[in-house]
């Protein structure tokens, strides 16, 4: 069946949506947007998490009904969505009817069927949480997650026979290994589903909480937030008779954070088998955006609004920045300068100056008008096969979720046809009057520029569209054809007219006043950083740097970013260096290449392997060079 089917959590209503909410959603979005190229027809579902004890609190603080306070909230995540270029198929909220009834009826089934029963419990109750905990889970008797003492609650209770179900889906996921990704979740989930995990308590009784949905089968009850929550996938496609469940949930994904792996994927595939429906087809975990090595969070006060970002440096600058700089799966840190590098780099420098240069000379050159290519030379033959490879690699990561390779890859394309213009030299064939040669160079530019741009679309999908138009296309989801991309050069028709000028990604400076408070402020913080470029000859010479060979490299297991390189430096073995190269080399690559260390630095252990030193490179234009020496020197030799 040629359909797909992603969702993003339900987001909890108890703050404004940030950052992370934020890339999850665009995540989805950009995803979705994938298989719409790919022919197929989507469904996207997000939207809020409104039940539960942190509403009530947070209503009552805010002085309004728990119903008044969430339609706020609510309202705050669906107005977001439309200015980030997030489109969904629907926004589905735990308040809405047709969520309640799927609900009740998901609990009858599930308590027909013999699964659900009436029981006494006592535990430590975080309301932070909401959930019990054992003795044995608490960090020095506090919650592991907040850090405040949880509540002893002894009350009665419904349970859902969890248990019972365990076997069942360790069995299920081992012989699925597509199940849950990246790997490293399904790996914790296995070793979840080792532990005696025990039933999972599904109600609070309506004398501590009537804020929540009534079981069915007991009106003094309400359910529990995840038995309510996690049913919101199956009620947004019409369970259990829709027509939009018979299409889409063969083909369904859920996209969700590592902090709610468990509920994904040991609580809702239980209820589901317990009920009696398929399990979705993947779950997608991804990680954190940290601020300064630490996980955001209001508390903290280091929240990162997404639409102050998209307003200071654009929207496509943005998404990209997203997609392109958390390894999924990964953890990554985020900061404005950095965000700002990459708009430089990968859009202004790359993008930006490929379409800005070639729609000049074409305008020149031909007057505008795409040129009848000719006969082929060696170097277009080379840049074509480079083009199709590339397309084909991004084709092959976006769709498993490895947007930052998939856009790298797509950039080795971008980079090369800048390259090509500076080795075929339109300007000389132009004064040497070689016309026929100048029609192929400048139409070959001008066609990977339109694949570029497609291939676009996903990632920032109003650009892309401006981008086709500058090159005289009208985007048409219905005549994308990926596979025939990667085949053939050819889907820019000659005398088509382009436009005369373009500026799509314009160079951005870093804008602090808007960062801080006050200009006072912000000055404070320029002259903080000049004064951190500094630092004093007799602190500069005790760093000893050596140029060694690299004699063996190999990568750093569940690390994608690190490899272990082995230094020769003239030493009795060779120095063993942890290095952030996984991304930009193979190990191959580095074998038998001088790089410089820093030989004096105290060892440390990343993700578990001794690292004695570092090696230095430079990062520019979005790829890693290796700082090097000109000629052939001898290994341990020190660079003064």
């Amino acid at each position: 069946m040629n359909t797909f089917f992603i969702s993003t959590p339900i987001y909890y209503v108890n703050a404004k949506p940030h950052l992370g909410h934020a890339y999850t959603t665009i995540v989805a979005d950009s995803v979705n947007r994938f298989h719409k190229l790919q022919g197929k027809e989507t469904y996207f579902l997000t939207g809020t998490d409104e039940h539960g004890d942190k509403i009530v609190q947070a209503a009552e603080k805010n002085k309004q009904t728990p119903k008044e306070y969430v339609d706020i909230i609510s309202k705050l995540f669906k107005d977001t969505w439309p200015g980030l270029e997030i489109e969904y198929n629907r926004f589905i909220r735990t308040t809405d009817p047709d969520h309640i009834a799927c609900v009740q009826t998901f609990l009858q089934r599930v308590y027909d069927n013999g699964d659900i029963y009436f029981g006494e419990y006592g535990g430590f109750y975080c309301f932070g949480c909401e959930r019990f905990y054992t003795e044995k889970e608490l960090q020095d008797g506090l919650c592991p997650d907040h850090q405040t003492k949880p509540e002893f609650i002894q009350e009665k209770n419904y349970f859902f026979r969890m248990s019972k179900y365990l076997k069942p889906l360790r069995e299920y996921i081992e012989s699925h290994p597509d199940f849950i990704q990246p790997e490293r979740y399904r790996n914790e989930v296995l070793g979840l589903l080792k532990e005696d995990l025990g039933d999972l308590c599904i109600s609070r009784p309506k004398s501590r909480l009537t804020w929540g949905i009534e079981l069915p089968f007991d009106k003094n009850f309400v359910t529990y937030v995840w038995f309510d929550a996690l049913i919101n996938y199956i009620t947004a496609l019409g369970w259990p008779d829709g027509e939009n469940f018979q299409k889409f949930w063969p083909n369904a994904h859920h996209l969700v954070a590592k902090d709610i792996l468990k509920p994904h994927a040991i609580f809702w595939p239980t209820m589901l088998m317990a009920a009696g429906v398929d399990l979705y087809k993947g779950l997608r975990v991804h990680g954190y955006w940290t601020v300064n090595e630490t996980k955001m969070s209001k508390s903290l006060g280091n929240v990162v609004s997404p639409m102050s970002m998209k307003d200071k440096y654009g929207l496509s600058a943005f998404r990209y920045f997203l997609l392109r700089e958390m390894q999924f799966g990964l953890d990554a840190s985020f900061s404005e300068e950095a965000l700002v590098g990459r708009l430089n780099a990968d859009l202004a420098n790359d993008l930006g100056n490929l379409f800005s240069r070639v729609l000049t000379m074409t305008n020149k050159y031909f007057a505008g008008e795409v040129p009848e290519p000719g006969s082929l030379e060696k170097i277009d033959e080379d840049a074509l096969e480079l083009g199709f490879n590339a397309l084909k690699n991004y084709q092959d990561l976006f769709p498993k979720f490895q947007f930052s390779k998939a856009l790298s890859s797509l950039w080795e394309l971008v980079r090369h046809l800048n390259k090509y213009i500076d080795t075929c030299a339109p300007w000389s064939l132009y004064k040497n009057k070689e016309t026929e040669r100048l029609k192929t160079v400048i139409y070959i530019l001008l066609e990977g520029m339109r694949k570029i741009g497609l291939h676009l679309w996903p990632v920032m999908p109003s650009t892309s569209i401006k981008m086709l138009s500058q090159l005289g296309v009208d985007f048409d989801l219905q005549k994308v054809n990926l596979d025939q991309e990667t085949k053939q050069w050819g889907g820019l028709k000659p005398g088509i007219k382009v436009a005369k000028k373009s500026n799509l990604f314009p160079r951005r400076e870093l804008k602090l006043e808007k960062s801080c408070e006050t200009k006072t402020e912000a000055q404070k913080v320029r002259k903080s950083q000049k004064e951190k470029n500094y630092i004093e000859f007799e602190d500069f010479v005790k760093v000893e740097l050596k140029v060694g060979k690299v004699v063996k490299a190999q990568k750093v297991p569940k690390a994608d970013k690190l490899l272990q390189v082995f230094v020769d430096l003239g030493e009795n073995e060779p120095r063993q260096v942890v290095a952030g190269l996984a991304e930009y080399y193979e190990p191959d690559e580095l074998i038998g290449k001088q790089v410089v260390v820093v030989a004096n630095l105290k060892p440390r252990k990343l993700r578990g392997v001794l690292s004695q030193g570092m090696i230095l490179a430079v990062q520019a234009k979005g790829k890693m060079e290796l700082l090097t020496v000109s000629g052939e020197v001898k290994p341990g030799s020190k660079v003064s």
